[in-house]
């Protein structure tokens, strides 16, 4: 029978261990060398879309600021854990671990950090918020309609008047004519928007929830019969972008698809006289009804009783 040396072993294991832990670190720095920098973004942002407006840029700081807060208090725990799993092991059958009833320094740590923990989430949450749902006098303001089951985008045609938007439940408007897209089952609808200009979004509904957002913006919002909700946002790149409703609405949901290109003003303006051109303007915006143009419940001069 051979003697082995006793520290042979752990030595072995421990040149074991570390040629291990070579190969998985050299495998970690060739797949992250071999992604594009459109995946390394995306492990940059957490899975989040890259933001695509100034107001994005905030709910992107929060997102990840949230995740780097959950990553290292996850690994605070967990080394306190593996901390004591070690350090207060059974190390024989005959042994009992010492049998601590309560710790009240700790229990007090344990209480006053998370509320610490979620007071400093709420701050910078309502932070990121006042941002987000900034409510200044914007550039432009578009007039949206989510009916069953497409869009309706009415851009204001000549001068804006932001004064008459100050109450968006009225039937007073900030445009004297409108320029409108009309989406269909069968047609998906495309909304232009000014780069590097703020504009606002009044979301109307004739028939029942849905929800407009774009996630390349960052930003949703419930679109609500009855009540006229609205949020804005500045566009910072030219481009194009995606939306979709995210509010279950009906058997045709998955419809309520559009199209987004942000332009320069120069295009923006072409477009919307090319609406006017193709005729399709209207004095007032279309918020409801057949084709969008009639709300029940809502009366106008075109439309005194309709909906009772």
């Amino acid at each position: 029978m051979s003697l082995q040396h006793p520290w042979g072993a752990p030595r072995r294991r421990g040149r074991t261990a570390r040629a291990g832990l070579a190969v998985v670190t050299s495998a970690i720095v060739m797949l992250l060398t071999g992604c594009s920098a459109e995946s390394r973004g995306e492990w940059e942002r957490l899975a989040m879309p890259e933001p695509g407006t100034v107001e994005g840029t905030s709910t992107l700081a929060l997102w990840q600021g949230a995740w780097i807060a959950a990553l290292v208090t996850g690994a605070i725990v967990w080394g306190l854990i593996g901390f004591a799993v070690v350090r207060y092991r059974r190390r024989s059958d005959d042994e009992i671990p010492v049998q601590t009833r309560y710790n009240l320094p700790l229990e007090i740590f344990y209480t006053i950090a998370p509320v610490m923990m979620v007071v400093v989430f709420f701050v910078n949450t309502v932070r990121v918020q006042n941002i987000v749902l900034d409510d200044s006098t914007p550039d432009n303001i578009v007039e949206v309609t989510g009916q069953q089951w497409s869009w309706t985008f009415n851009h204001g045609v000549g001068a804006i008047d932001t004064a008459a938007d100050d109450d968006n439940t009225d039937m007073e408007f900030p445009f004297d004519q409108y320029a409108y897209e009309v989406g269909t089952a069968s047609y998906i609808p495309t909304l232009w928007l000014p780069v590097d200009e703020t504009t606002r979004f009044n979301l109307h509904s004739p028939d029942v929830i849905h929800d407009f957002g774009v996630p390349g913006f960052l930003i949703k919002m419930d679109v609500i019969p009855g009540r006229v909700n609205a949020y804005q946002v500045t566009p910072t790149e030219e481009g194009e972008y995606l939306g979709k409703c995210y509010e279950l609405c009906g058997v045709y949901h998955s419809r309520m698809l559009f199209k987004v290109k942000v332009v320069s003003r120069e295009e923006y303006d072409d477009y919307v006289a090319g609406l006017v051109e193709a005729g399709n303007a209207s004095d007032l915006p279309l918020i409801g009804g057949d084709d969008a143009r009639t709300q029940a419940g809502l009366d106008t001069d075109e439309t005194e009783g309709e909906g009772e």
